[in-house]
């Protein structure tokens, strides 16, 4: 695998210059937070992450996970890298002081996230999901549940999972069939199989805490008939301590294409016994706090895989001589020079980094927006939320295209090298591959935006997030960058405008489009603002770097925005006229 280093001088640039993370936490009244701290935090999560995570992935993709007599096993030194998370507190660093967490601001522990999926992509899943249950159980569980799982599913040593998908209902879960029977007790016997689990069991926790949606006997049909479900792997004692085994068990484990070290379990529920969390028939509202969390952090995977494919063509590109550059010969010292200087093997470094970071701007805006809807005052709550909605698809969608994007220009910066598996690149074009499809598929994040985030809201999303973007702007100090950015973002305001009066069928099809043109205007925003800033530090390479990379995504990757809203503006006829055996080979 490519040797990981994490990029702690842009976590800190990004942090401490551009979002003024000590004004921030100001603002939100948790000025015991500052920047020096989070630069602690983010040096400590890389250590983690390098000495410990990432020297497991070649092998883990190897050895991949086994099922055995109803058990599940990982490959070795998981569990033991897992203990030592748990041990120094990483898994207790959002989770509530109620229940023994840290509640460090999203800011601080979202570098740390990023960092884990760059060295380890199948480690860092099960952490993710623990989180996302996490967020699940405290919004919508009653005191009774939290009082006995929160505190445990905080710390780690309980690990949490989603269980929405079934055989014939993926996307479509109004055709789940999973059942709930209601018991005198207060709790539920739960009786159906759902696929695709990850890290349904494994063999680093003592307890694994399963949210189930299933269906009570009188629900209405459709979505708005699921329940959600507390159902744990092992009973709890008189003391609150697993003890009998529940009726839940793995039928297979998957394999798959990537994460071949994360255990994707196929789950069988046979009268187990569960507790409803939130209301009765609302169990898709309390499982979305989960999802929308989690498709964040499958954002995140993308970028993380995508750092570790720049770094691995970077380091190969300097190394490996072939020819001469074009421009002049680069290494007089040698038969050839090295492939950096071949232009288009600097088109496609640039791609990946433009885009990279740029991504992880973004994440970080997200971040700062999060700790804002949890900390802010009630009307900043409110209009954080909407940013937070309309960038959710945006993060999960562009994010994980840009990470297989990335990751096969890694493989074809490094020939017929990158096509060998020893040298790492594949399994993390393998890897990434799975973050375009779960949590929601890009296509279906693609309508989510266009449809509830934007023509269904109404517009109140598009001018909370316009708002948060041209405050950005506001700020910069260049001008003639400042003009630039501006009509950047009010021609992305229009044009998304122009969306609202859209019928279902015509921003059905324009989606995926819509999404791209949003995604690449948004960046081409952050750019201008980072690169803005960077003029202004004292660190020299970061400022030349900061503005040329800016240089090149205004030249090279922005454009892409308008081939997309060519095609979203063309209208659904072309997309919908082939139809039956018009598709086949005659």
């Amino acid at each position: 695998m490519p040797l990981y280093t994490p990029p702690t001088t842009d976590f800190q640039f990004l942090l401490r210059d551009w979002l003024a993370l000590d004004a921030h936490y100001e603002k939100l009244g948790i000025g015991d937070f500052d920047s020096e701290l989070a630069a602690e935090i983010i040096s400590q999560g890389a250590k983690f992450a390098v000495d410990v995570v990432a020297p497991l992935n070649r092998d883990g993709d190897e050895e991949g996970c086994k099922l055995e007599n109803g058990k599940v096993s990982t490959p070795k030194g998981f569990a033991d890298a897992y203990q030592e998370y748990v041990a120094n507190g990483w898994n207790a660093m959002l989770g509530s002081a109620e229940y023994d967490g840290q509640e460090l601001p999203y800011t601080m522990a979202v570098p740390v996230h990023e960092m884990l999926n760059t060295a380890n992509l199948s480690w860092r899943l099960t952490t993710m999901l623990t989180e996302s249950a996490v967020l699940a159980v405290t919004k919508h569980a009653s005191d009774d549940l939290k009082n006995k799982y929160l505190a445990k599913l905080i710390s780690g040593e309980w690990t949490g999972t989603m269980n929405l998908t079934e055989p014939h209902a993926g996307t479509d879960l109004s055709l789940l069939n999973t059942k709930a029977e209601p018991q005198d007790d207060g709790s539920y016997k739960i009786t159906g199989n759902k696929i695709f689990i990850t890290a349904g069991d494994q063999d680093w926790s003592s307890n694994v805490i399963h949210l189930v949606l299933a269906r009570l006997p009188d629900a209405p049909k459709g979505v708005k008939g699921i329940s959600l479900f507390l159902v744990p792997k092992l009973l709890l004692d008189e003391n609150n301590e697993p003890a009998k085994a529940n009726n839940v068990s793995v039928g297979s484990i998957e394999h798959k294409m990537g994460i071949k070290a994360s255990p994707t379990c196929v789950m069988n529920y046979d009268d187990a016994t569960g507790w409803l969390v939130g209301e009765e028939h609302q169990g898709l509202a309390c499982m979305f706090t989960m999802m929308n969390d989690a498709r964040f952090q499958v954002g995140l995977q993308g970028l993380g895989a995508a750092e570790a494919s720049y770094q691995g063509a970077l380091a190969y590109a300097r190394e490996r001589v072939q020819s001469r550059a074009p421009q002049g010969v680069q290494n007089p010292e040698g038969k050839a020079d090295p492939i950096v200087f071949q232009p288009d093997v600097a088109r496609m470094l640039l791609t990946q980094k433009a885009q990279i970071e740029g991504a992880r701007a973004l994440s970080l805006f997200y971040a700062k927006h999060m700790d804002i809807e949890k900390l802010g005052s009630e009307d900043e709550k409110v209009q954080a939320e909407k940013v937070l909605q309309f960038l959710t698809p945006i993060c999960k969608a562009y994010m994980t295209d840009m990470g297989l994007e990335t990751t096969s220009i890694g493989v074809q910066v490094f020939g017929g090298h990158g096509f060998i598996r020893e040298w790492g690149m594949e399994q993390l074009m393998r890897d990434v591959r799975i973050a375009m499809l779960y949590e929601g598929t890009n296509g279906i994040q693609a309508l989510d935006l266009i449809g509830r985030k934007l023509t269904r809201d109404g517009g109140d999303m598009l001018a909370a997030t316009y708002d948060a973007f041209n405050a950005l702007v506001t700020d910069m100090s260049d001008a003639e960058n400042k003009a630039l950015a501006q009509g950047l973002l009010d021609d992305w305001r229009a044009s998304s405008a122009d969306c609202l009066g859209m019928d279902a069928t015509t921003a059905a099809a324009a989606a995926c489009d819509y999404l791209a043109y949003t995604a690449y205007s948004l960046l081409g925003v952050l750019w201008y603002s980072m690169a803005d800033t960077a003029a202004n530090s004292d660190n020299a390479v970061l400022a030349s770097s900061k503005q040329k990379t800016r240089d090149f995504y205004i030249a090279r990757i922005l454009p892409r925005r308008d081939a997309h809203k060519a095609a979203y503006c063309a209208g659904p006829d072309s997309t919908l006229a082939v139809a039956g055996s018009e598709f086949d080979y005659l």
